[in-house]
């Protein structure tokens, strides 16, 4: 069975369900997975967030819970039909075109929690629906070749912009690659940087531009990177709380998508951006942390993703100098210094 058909099977068992209970006059009812929080647990030995087995009942029988039902079927039924005809929609379009059902949305968040519900419900991703997020896709740079739409495309032959990655990456094949590791950046003026002082040469690297928090797109990219290619994964972010978190969501998944980190967390991925040790070891330019950066600090420090000594270390060493560093303050030793000076310390002890 392909995947379409696998698709197609869940969408139409969840109608035909509610016709089995019809049939048996009882009251029609869907079971959805719990994502509270109480049933999101992480799993030391996979290390990333899972679902626990806890569910909920969502029935016609209950006048307050008919009217997330018949949403639920709704966006089914249009999901139907994008896997049927092969096309997408943006979850932006699924909300106007719910203007036109029967039953509509709110707003557009309510249509959104739909979806995952819709997702969490089925076992698959909002992707295999046929629902795409809005975000442009990151940049990648270097020497990976790929079969995009019956394209091939070279990611160091499509201009210094790189080649973006598409919503649908599960459909683009790779093809062929010459590099040894994945270097992946918080932002696209480092992204830049490293393209034009030809990190990618040097490091035989792919360069990915993360555009901040990582798209789910860009996080599958960078699973499949690892894991269909053997390539290392390196995240190199700014020193703060909030660079901290962007990579632990490429490493160890996200508790919101606790049903899908299995498909978009990479566990072996490596933090390569700035720590206090780092702060203080190159005299960095710093700004002092506020105190919504130290309240996050003690929260990661009880997140059960950073239970390694290297995150226990930093963060505490961070709260300590009360410091907080960006990428770019390298560039007070001049510009090209991160590409030939930092990047090549750091990933020499990462990797002897």
């Amino acid at each position: 069975m392909d995947k379409k058909d696998l698709i197609l099977g869940r969408l139409r068992g969840l109608g035909n369900g509610i016709i089995d209970d019809v049939e048996r006059h009882t009251v029609p009812a869907i079971k959805v997975p719990s994502r509270g929080t109480s049933n999101i647990v992480y799993d030391d030995a996979k290390r990333y967030y899972v679902l626990g087995d806890r569910y909920g009942k969502r029935s016609l029988g209950n006048v307050k819970q008919i009217k997330k039902v018949a949403q639920m079927v709704s966006t089914a039924n249009f999901c139907k039909g994008l896997v049927e005809t092969q096309k997408t929609a943006t979850i932006r379009e699924m909300y106007y075109v719910s203007e036109g059902w029967d039953v509509d949305f709110g707003d557009q968040q309510e249509s959104n929690l739909i979806g995952e519900d819709l997702e969490v419900t089925l076992g698959v991703t909002r992707e295999d629906l046929g629902l795409m997020p809005e975000e442009d896709g990151a940049a990648v740079y270097g020497d990976l070749t790929v079969k995009d739409d019956d394209v091939e495309v070279n990611a160091l032959k499509s201009g210094k912009s790189g080649y973006s990655i598409s919503p649908t990456i599960d459909d683009v094949e790779f093809l062929d690659h010459g590099v040894e590791r994945v270097i992946a950046v918080e932002t696209m003026g480092m992204f830049h940087r490293m393209v034009q002082e030809e990190a990618y040469k040097k490091f035989n690297c792919l360069i990915v531009g993360l555009k901040g928090q990582a798209a789910r797109a860009t996080r599958r990219f960078l699973k499949r990177t690892n894991e269909e290619l053997g390539l290392p994964v390196y995240i190199c972010n700014d020193g703060d709380p909030w660079g901290f978190h962007i990579a632990m969501v490429i490493i160890s998944g996200s508790a919101k998508l606790a049903h899908v980190n299995h498909e978009l967390a990479t566990p072996n991925a490596k933090f390569l951006g700035v720590t206090a040790s780092d702060i203080v070891n190159y005299d960095l330019p710093t700004d002092k942390l506020k105190d919504i950066d130290v309240l996050r600090l003690k929260e990661l420090y009880k997140d059960p993703r950073y239970h390694e000594d290297f995150w226990k270390l930093e963060i505490k060493k961070m709260l300590k100098i009360g410091k907080k560093a960006e990428q770019q303050s390298f560039s007070k030793y001049g510009l090209e210094y991160v590409v030939e000076k930092y990047l090549p310390e750091k990933l020499d002890a990462m990797e002897s």
